[in-house]
């Protein structure tokens, strides 16, 4: 169960602190008052009354993390997610910043759709800032009002969940967001080689005799948007990448010389496309889950820094819409509160990166995707933070889930790695 209250003085004692921003990590004390750090130091001594004191003895104390790939439902399916319920599965996972999609009904497609998102959030435990479509209804035919969204609080551009067929529609939408310095997040799939796929074409999709999403789908449209990006020096930020292919055109891309960022969601560091043998439509996901050698060269993407950041791709769904065939069940999972969990497991125990490398990818890395102001411990700043236990393990469950939606394959299984308090808007939460 969750817990919150409304603090105006929050001293942490003895915590591992590791600040992703300035690459600092030491044994020490924050000290929260009004809601914003006061101060940090070895030992922080305190009087008086109205303290909560909370020993951080044996967990690590870092910045709050941010997803930049969330999917909250709100407005028009309320019943899968709503703003709100899909903050409070952000907490659940430490998150205490979130993007959303922009594939909501209505779509978010105009400077009053982006104003919505902005004033219903502003109440909510977690900073929210809305991704503007970059068509008119998703259609690929007709740019948003880019400008005048960017003016109301759209942080960045993207029709995920369809992707931008038309080559000189992508390059039109490059140029304009190369004037407001945001970035461009394209699904990146040919949709005539996924070909009605419902899971990656492979052996495993032949056995189960289900229709397969080839990972050239991927990777031809992740060439043809490298291409444009790089020619016209725009930002670019290639969204839940599940290939290997992609991986190797990544590596040929990728500079210090350009924008060119991007991201891999924890299920399909997790999963292999084997593990659908018993037809768990909650691990239907576009994209969908690859192979072996795939998950192999996302691991080591991710922990070289070829790819940026994780983001969760967090997805609900209705029992209705997963608790069908595969063929007809809705693309999607949940994510947010089993994240850490499943990536800490996964890079960390399993695959060596370093725990402040991982921070990094959850924190700073993906802030500086979003042009997010990364400095979180700087004195005076409104504290985000996260608290956690890097080394306990523990089944996820079905009692660890915030959101109105439950389509989570990680229901069951073992993570390592747990959320223990979260310091957000004034605010601290106990899980």
């Amino acid at each position: 169960m969750m817990k919150r209250k409304n603090l105006k003085k929050v001293l942490l004692k003895s915590g591992r602190i590791i600040d992703p921003f300035t690459k600092k990590t030491f044994k020490g004390d924050i000290l929260v008052e009004n809601g914003k750090i006061s101060k940090i130091g070895s030992a922080i001594p305190f009087k008086g009354k109205g303290y909560e004191v909370i020993n951080c003895s044996g967990l690590v104390v870092t910045h709050g993390f941010c997803d930049i790939h969330v999917h909250f439902r709100e407005p028009g399916r309320e019943d899968k997610e709503t703003l709100e319920s899909g903050a409070n599965a952000a907490i659940a996972g430490g998150f205490t910043q979130v993007c959303t999609m922009a594939n909501t009904n209505p779509v978010i497609d105009s400077p009053e759709h982006i104003h919505y998102i902005v004033s219903k959030s502003e109440k909510l435990p977690i900073d929210i800032f809305p991704i503007g479509a970059v068509s008119k209804n998703q259609e690929g035919k007709d740019l948003t009002e880019m400008l005048l969204m960017q003016k109301n609080g759209a942080i960045a551009f993207s029709d995920d969940g369809i992707p931008i067929q038309n080559a000189q529609f992508m390059k039109l939408a490059l140029t304009y967001s190369k004037m407001l310095n945001v970035p461009i997040m394209n699904h990146a799939e040919d949709i005539f080689l996924r070909n009605e796929g419902v899971m990656n074409a492979s052996t495993t999709s032949n056995n189960l005799g289900l229709k397969g999403n080839s990972s050239l789908a991927e990777a031809i449209m992740v060439y043809r948007d490298l291409i444009l990006a790089t020619s016209m020096n725009c930002k670019l930020h290639l969204l839940h990448l599940s290939t290997k292919e992609s991986v190797d055109l990544l590596k040929q891309f990728k500079s210090s010389k350009n924008s060119i960022t991007s991201e891999v969601s924890p299920h399909h560091l997790y999963f292999v496309d084997e593990d659908i043998d018993n037809f768990n439509t909650n691990l239907k996901v576009g994209p969908p889950i690859r192979g072996k050698n795939d998950r192999k060269a996302l691991i080591q993407a991710i922990k070289s820094g070829l790819i940026d950041c994780i983001a969760t791709d967090h997805a609900p769904h209705t029992i209705e819409d997963k608790e069908t065939t595969f063929n007809d069940a809705e693309f999607g999972m949940i994510g947010l509160e089993s994240c850490f969990g499943v990536v800490n497991r996964v890079l960390v125990k399993e695959n060596g990166m370093s725990l402040k490398s991982l921070i990094e990818k959850l924190t700073v890395n993906p802030r500086k995707v979003m042009n997010i102001d990364a400095n979180l411990f700087a004195l005076g700043k409104q504290a985000q933070i996260t608290i956690f236990d890097p080394n306990q393990k523990w089944t996820f469950e079905n009692k660890h889930i915030q959101s109105k939606s439950s389509n989570s394959p990680f229901i069951g299984k073992e993570l390592t790695g747990k959320i223990k308090y979260i310091l957000s808007k004034n605010q601290i939460f106990t899980l």
